[in-house]
């Protein structure tokens, strides 16, 4: 035992876990959210209202629930993640029933005090209960084949659901996200082979169904593809979004037209700058460099989380950082590749910079759970 672990170890609880808080990705998860606030603010005009000050009230009060749930011991999250994993699938239930409706998707239950997307907490939900029921299964039947449809049905029933919505995005990152679970506990290599075969099989059923009675998906949803195969050919229309998005991403170049300096931004050519398309804005006016500059920190989150789980020697908690690790990395990959039209528009926000409450309260309360596992960790 070093000096320093023996005056950590004979300090009080409640300051001890202060010092074992994972403090590098509390930092960085800062630094991320000021590049939010910054573009927030300059997409409004100059002006905190109504988009900076607001996401920053809701950072604050996401950064104290991270630390509280952060200072509960882990043990009680991973008894209670069948209990979160039930009341998130009631409430996507509840937004079938009773759900409000925005921009042609149902996704949302009105609270009064906020606008609840229960599918951002199927995220989370879906990862812990996945890492509690590979905690306690045996290695033995991991791969038998009885012990692998159970977290496929838990991982389907509320994708199946949040696809109704319709919601294509948040659709394949609970299914991806709940798959590099299964892939981390060790699940035989060859169910993944066969998943990925029915995926390619699923591809060509979309294409040969549309126009049919049963097509799989929305004709906005097939309007979406032909815009990402080929946005030139609608310029005006359905490929609007993504052609300004790289003109935008283009016309920063390396170091930017800088703060505030932006034209597609300042002009409004943009489309919902502030939300699913404000990557582009930072690309307009700090250029490369700006945006290399939050991928790195994104990549910091995902080496510190890793760093981790690796280090971890509770099961659970190792597979939960893993899981909540991928989804946050699928969160800004998926936007990223959106508006550099390398991947179609499915509507992804940028963790901790595009505006909106329920991502950036999930993000930061799937944080909460991460640093509790590092703090609860074995010493």
């Amino acid at each position: 035992m070093s000096y320093l672990e023996y005056n950590i170890k004979h300090v009080p609880t409640g300051l001890r876990k202060v010092l074992h808080v994972n403090w590098p990705l509390v930092l960085l998860m800062i630094a991320i959210a000021s590049f939010g606030f910054l573009m927030l603010y300059s997409v409004a005009g100059g002006s905190f209202d109504p988009w900076a000050s607001a996401q920053m009230k809701r950072f604050a009060m996401g950064l104290g629930l991270m630390f509280f749930i952060g200072f509960v011991p882990i043990y009680l999250w991973r008894n209670l993640s069948p209990l979160f994993y039930i009341v998130s699938l009631v409430l996507l239930v509840l937004v079938e029933l009773v759900g409000e409706t925005g921009m042609g998707a149902q996704r949302w239950l009105n609270l009064g005090f906020m606008r609840l997307q229960p599918s951002e907490l199927m995220k989370i939900a879906l990862v812990l209960v996945l890492a509690a029921y590979y905690d306690w299964l045996d290695n033995e039947r991991r791969s038998k084949l009885l012990w692998v449809l159970i977290p496929v049905l838990l991982i389907v029933i509320p994708s199946f659901l949040v696809l109704r919505q319709p919601d294509l995005g948040t659709t394949l990152l609970l299914m991806i996200g709940g798959a590099s679970v299964i892939f981390f506990a060790g699940v035989h290599w060859m169910y993944f082979a066969g998943v990925i075969s029915a995926g390619i099989a699923t591809v060509a059923g979309v294409f040969l169904s549309r126009g049919t009675p049963y097509q799989f998906l929305k004709d906005y949803q097939y309007r979406r593809i032909d815009t990402f195969l080929d946005p030139s050919a609608d310029p005006l229309g359905a490929g609007y979004h993504i052609t300004q998005a790289k003109i935008a991403l283009g016309s920063g170049g390396w170091t930017g037209r800088g703060f505030m300096q932006g034209t597609q931004t300042r002009l409004n050519f943009v489309p919902e700058k502030h939300t699913d398309f404000i990557f582009t804005t930072l690309a307009e006016e700090f250029g490369f460099v700006g945006a290399a500059s939050l991928l790195a920190l994104y990549a910091g989150v995902l080496i510190f989380a890793f760093a981790s789980a690796f280090k971890n020697k509770d099961r659970f908690s190792s597979l939960m950082i893993m899981g909540l690790a991928v989804t946050f990395f699928l969160y800004f990959a998926v936007n990223m590749s959106m508006v550099m039209g390398l991947a179609p528009v499915v509507g992804v926000p940028l963790p901790l910079v595009s505006y909106g409450g329920s991502a950036m309260l999930v993000i930061l309360i799937s944080f909460g759970f991460v640093q509790s596992a590092h703090i609860h960790r074995p010493r």
